[in-house]
């Protein structure tokens, strides 16, 4: 079992940042694929970004690449979410999430731990 607690969200106005993290316990290892996704109301899930527990193999969803940027902390078990030039279309509840595989995807059907989310405002 993987146990994720993300943290970090909060109320922002379009143009500014917020830092996103996600804390691991239980099971991990090298081995697992870690995955930021989010919704907004009224709307599916959609993946935002993934990236190894090892590091690397990194990848974005058009509508994030260039702002956003994923990254892990294996001495702090913590992945995090780096967003900046934030827009309203940002606005979703994000969740981290894990899939037992070094293969990133991006479907959250592939996932199979998640957090409980947390909520990221911007403000226009």
């Amino acid at each position: 079992q993987v146990r994720l607690v993300e943290s970090g969200g909060g109320l922002v106005q379009a143009g500014g940042s917020l830092r996103l993290s996600c804390a691991a316990s239980g099971r991990t290892s090298t081995r697992y694929a870690m995955g930021w996704f989010r919704q907004a109301p009224g709307k599916e899930r959609e993946f935002v970004a993934a990236i190894r527990w090892s590091g690397g193999g990194t990848v974005y969803a058009d509508s994030v690449k260039g702002r956003f940027t994923i990254s892990v902390d294996n001495a702090k078990n913590t992945v995090s979410l780096q967003m900046n030039s934030l827009k309203p279309e940002d606005t979703a509840v994000y969740f981290c999430a894990a899939r037992y595989g070094i293969v990133v995807l991006q479907g959250p059907d592939e996932y199979d731990y998640w957090g409980q989310g947390t909520q990221v405002t911007v403000s226009s």
